[in-house]
């Protein structure tokens, strides 16, 4: 869509935007007033109180990262958003369990409404988070059903949905399938969906865990290459693609033991693509080089084979939909909030992935962002 002649908040022009969920891709311009997009495409100009020209660069919606760590203290994975993603393009992030309901109202005044990301959370089925210095369910008793859904009810849609991992601790005696077992039925009395990090050990298979997950939970860690992953014989196992068959979502989120570029590859040569793309990043990847982002996370999977636009789109309009705001975030639509990501292209970007295996490839990297205006 096209406006001429137009007096704006915000114009800024870009060699080439792209938008999955509008179909743009090519040279134009996004429009500002206010917090709103009012105008996107090639044909848009006009005059505005800030005008940007980006000839050489990307122009996309506000990246959307479905599984990151955004917290203020309070979790010992946690990073300022603001800080940390907001800079790199990302301007709406999901939280992964970084509060659990006894910590989950400082989190909320301190992180959802005290930063300018927009953060979704995945409440942690423990309730203490990942406040702990060690491991969240030390005490199979944290994992309490009734006060996880008890705070789901009263808490509206900052809380997207329920996080919990069943990976393995040496030190802890816990069944997983009792894990598995509660975070299922918090899921179920809430009505919400899960954001699942699997056990990557034969004492709960992964067939055994996939079976558990529903239509619209998330599965991360996907390209792992930990053990019992997706990938069985060289092949992406039956039971992953029966899961995807009946709605289960795939995220390939990095992290620091999730990304393999062999597991990618192979998954992507079969035609098995991530549903989402998220960084997982947390405090450990502070000072990391190349800098850890999801720009650059996004480029590794170029690197893998995935579409270019396939990529986009996985780290803007699908995650956005998946977290409910696909009207509001993760396209370049007239109406919508004006959250926009600037990248540049560095031909010379490193690609590496967690057993540092290097593709070659090059790299986008953050210009700019617009964060509602």
């Amino acid at each position: 869509m096209s406006e001429t002649a137009e007096n704006y908040d915000v114009l800024i022009s870009s060699g080439r935007i792209f938008c999955a969920d509008t179909g743009l891709d090519g040279p134009g311009a996004v429009a500002v007033r206010g917090d709103r997009i009012v105008a996107s495409g090639p044909n848009v100009s006009g005059a505005a109180g800030l005008t940007l020209d980006y000839p050489d660069a990307l122009l996309l919606p506000g990246l959307v990262d479905i599984h990151a760590h955004p917290a203020r203290g309070g979790s010992r994975f946690g990073v300022d958003p603001d800080v940390h993603f907001l800079p790199r393009g990302v301007t709406t992030c999901l939280s992964q369990g970084d509060a659990g309901a006894l910590n989950w109202a400082a989190y909320r005044e301190e992180v959802i409404h005290g930063c300018r990301t927009r953060v979704r959370l995945a409440l942690h089925l423990s309730k203490t988070g990942e406040s702990p210095p060690d491991h969240c369910f030390e005490h199979l008793e944290n994992a309490d059903v009734d006060l996880c859904v008890d705070t789901i009810a009263a808490a509206g849609e900052d809380i997207w949905g329920i996080a919990f991992n069943t990976v393995l601790e040496p030190r802890l005696a816990h069944d997983p399938r009792e894990i598995m077992r509660r975070g299922v039925e918090a899921a179920g009395r809430s009505g919400r969906p899960i954001l699942y990090g699997p056990r990557f050990n034969l004492d709960f298979p992964l067939e055994e865990q996939l079976a558990h997950l529903r239509s619209g939970d998330v599965f991360t860690y996907t390209f792992s290459p930990r053990p019992d992953n997706i990938i069985a014989d060289g092949r992406v196992r039956l039971a992953v693609r029966e899961a995807r068959d009946r709605g289960v979502l795939f995220d390939g989120c990095h992290g620091m033991q999730s990304f393999s570029f062999s597991h990618a590859e192979q998954a992507i040569a079969e035609g098995f693509h991530p549903d989402t793309i998220s960084t997982d990043q947390y405090n450990a990847h502070l000072g990391a080089d190349p800098p850890h982002h999801l720009p650059g996370t996004m480029s590794k999977y170029i690197a893998a084979g995935m579409p270019e636009a396939e990529v986009f789109a996985r780290a803007t309009a699908r995650p956005a939909a998946i977290l409910g705001l696909e009207r509001e975030v993760g396209t370049l639509a007239p109406g919508a909030c004006a959250d926009l990501g600037v990248l540049q292209w560095n031909p010379d970007g490193r690609l590496h992935d967690v057993l540092g295996v290097e593709r070659p490839g090059g790299s986008w990297e953050p210009l700019a962002t617009v964060k509602s205006g």
